[in-house]
């Protein structure tokens, strides 16, 4: 049940909107700047031998890139998230319950598309 509310002042959502794009733009460019990075890595790896060691520390840090990478892609749904609700009215409201986000929690993350009760919620099933 959406809750009736309040809507968000046009010029909060319009500050929103140019944060979320930035935002996006910040991570496709990190994004696309460490496939360069792989990319050259592999290229130095194949034109060189390589001892053991050094392919389990490059093991270890791939896996750590990989996750973190694998956060920035999460991050950048979100904010696509955000931006289509901004174009549809939903803005503030969590897709899971329609309830309203605080300001305050989207001030801190214009990309939030739930609570943090539902937040807390879905980590803790995550956890089990």
């Amino acid at each position: 049940m959406i809750n009736s509310r309040k809507p968000l002042a046009p010029t909060f959502v319009a500050i929103q909107r140019q944060r979320l794009i930035n935002n996006r733009n910040s991570l496709s460019d990190s994004l696309d700047l460490r496939e360069k990075e792989k990319r050259s890595i592999e290229q130095a790896a194949q034109d060189q031998a390589a001892e053991c060691e050094d392919r389990a520390q490059d093991s270890s840090l791939k896996e750590n890139n990989q996750t973190l990478e694998d956060k920035w892609r999460q991050q950048r749904e979100a904010i696509s998230r955000a931006l289509a609700k901004i174009d549809d009215g939903t803005y503030g409201l969590s897709d899971l319950s329609g309830d309203t986000i605080p300001m305050s929690r989207l001030e801190a993350f214009p990309e939030a598309i739930r609570t943090v009760a539902e937040e807390e919620q879905i980590a803790k099933r995550n956890a089990l």
